[in-house]
């Protein structure tokens, strides 16, 4: 076990790259040596005495401990993978890669170095999430699954989007937390997956959808549904469904609905849960619940404690690839107009 600072670098100084690196100023065990971003850019003045870089080889040239990739996702695979191989251990956002064969490629190098790798499932480090899906469990499957988050993004958060549409479609960058948290829940394959989309901006290229659907059916009979949509058009009603039934009853979020659908630290907040039962209901009141950086924090702490007491990942590992396999074959099907068998 080792206790001396790990040597940060942190990649794409975006919204998520400024949150992990402020996570990583605070820890007195991390100790970062570089910001890594191909242009200068507005950041928090905590960061800005740490050095700039504007290319990844300079960074990896400082030998990290740890390297933090939160650039975008056509870009996480390759990376993470030159990131492992030169001796790091990787924290990557979401999604790990844009293809399957991709997100393969990287498990098996992280397993062939023995580097962690951790996938940026903000969800898994949220107690209101797990309670979720504690309860959800205790009522036993199997289960239908009801989800979405749709966001009425304007000015810069529609910027934003458009940016992250040039790789990766709402569906996949929002649905593999969502996803995960189904196969947390249910714990069986995932066996069929089916999905629509929809382009509904001149915005964006011909070839992408701003709103998109997927039907998952799992090996144990559980099913369930996700649609994200991002955009001025975007209806806010029901923008936050978050519901999970089975034989025995139900449990949801029930008092999400608050504030803009385009408000990062609304994605997260449950509020409470109703859990239904067919001899009655209990309300389980969630209060103070963590923030957007809280959760980065915990992130962060999460990656330095694997490095730091050697954690056995794979299962970590395996169901990244599981969601984010799920969520692939939506996108396939939208574009083939055909079921996907897994």
């Amino acid at each position: 076990m080792s206790t001396r600072q790990k040597r940060v670098l942190v990649v794409g100084m975006g919204q998520m790259g400024q949150s992990h690196a402020l996570a990583h100023h605070a820890f007195q065990d991390s100790e970062i040596i570089g910001l890594v971003n191909r242009s200068r850019k507005a950041i928090p003045d905590a960061l800005s005495a740490y050095p700039w870089l504007e290319s990844f080889e300079e960074g990896l040239a400082l030998k990290p401990d740890l390297v933090v990739i939160a650039t975008y996702s056509d870009s996480h695979a390759d990376l993470a993978i030159r990131a492992m191989e030169a001796g790091a251990h990787v924290f990557v956002e979401k999604p790990l890669a844009t293809t399957v064969d991709d997100v393969e490629r990287v498990v098996a190098t992280a397993k062939a170095n023995n580097r962690k790798l951790v996938v940026g499932y903000i969800l898994r480090h949220h107690p209101s999430w797990t309670r979720l899906i504690e309860e959800a469990r205790n009522l036993g499957g199997p289960y239908v699954f009801r989800m979405n988050l749709n966001q009425q993004s304007s000015g810069t958060e529609w910027d934003i989007h458009k940016a992250l549409m040039q790789t990766t479609s709402p569906l996949v960058d929002c649905g593999v937390h969502y996803v995960d948290v189904m196969c947390q829940v249910t714990d069986a394959k995932p066996v069929r997956v089916q999905g629509m989309g929809l382009r509904l901006s001149d915005e964006i290229a011909d070839d992408m959808y701003n709103y998109g659907q997927l039907q998952v059916v799992f090996e144990d009979g559980s099913v369930g549904w996700y649609e994200a949509g991002w955009g001025p058009m975007m209806s806010e009603t029901a923008f936050f469904v978050k519901d999970i039934v089975s034989p025995n009853g139900a449990v949801s979020i029930t008092d999400a609905n608050k504030g803009a659908s385009a408000d990062i630290d609304g994605h997260t907040k449950v509020g409470g849960l109703l859990v239904h039962r067919p001899d009655g209901d209990q309300w389980i009141d969630m209060p103070g619940e963590p923030g957007h950086q809280d959760l980065c924090d915990a992130e962060q702490r999460f990656v330095i404690d694997a490095i730091t007491n050697d954690t056995d990942l794979t299962r970590h590992m395996q169901d990244a690839v599981t969601s984010l396999h799920i969520c692939l074959a939506a996108d396939e099907s939208i574009r083939t107009g055909k079921p996907v068998t897994l």
